[in-house]
């Protein structure tokens, strides 16, 4: 789909990138990080924090900051399949998310467009954690220090504003 639309407007890869990594309070907070911005594709990363975690199974990350990562993604992923990514705006209509398994390290989202209609779009996230490599504790994650796992995935869809 993505393929047929032309490149991103001059400036627009920047914008993203500012308005989640310093204007965005909440972003900003978590330490979002934009790692790529293409039509209709964007990836982000939330680098493992301990202010994260559960405090009963730590250094397990909140679900909710991977929930976070699919609804910001998707949304973003949609925006820049739009003809005029920085003119488009995106709500949120529904937020679904499948989690696989523990997030212990830094969280990474990849997040592509399935449908950009003239009034909902949908978009696909999957979210992927690594092992801490330097762990504080002794469990056994079942997977080797520093292994990015698949720990959720997503499909959010969106009121589109052009």
């Amino acid at each position: 789909m993505t393929e047929d639309l032309p490149p991103l407007p001059d400036g627009a890869a920047d914008f993203i990138r500012y308005a989640v990594e310093e204007d965005h309070g909440y972003l900003s907070w978590l330490g979002t990080e934009v790692d790529a911005v293409e039509r209709g594709r964007i990836e982000l990363t939330i680098p493992f924090d301990e202010k994260l975690t559960n405090p009963a199974s730590k250094p397990t990350i909140h679900g909710g900051v991977a929930a976070t990562l699919v609804d910001t993604a998707g949304g973003l992923a949609l925006r820049l399949a739009a003809d005029d990514p920085l003119a488009t705006d995106v709500a949120t209509v529904s937020l679904n998310v499948n989690y696989l398994r523990r997030a212990t390290g830094d969280l990474h989202a990849a997040a592509d467009v399935i449908r950009a209609g003239s009034t909902i779009g949908v978009s696909r996230v999957d979210v992927t954690s690594t092992v801490p490599e330097h762990g504080d504790d002794d469990r056994d994650w079942g997977v080797d220090d520093g292994e990015e796992r698949l720990v959720a995935t997503g499909q959010p869809s969106y009121r589109v504003f052009r």
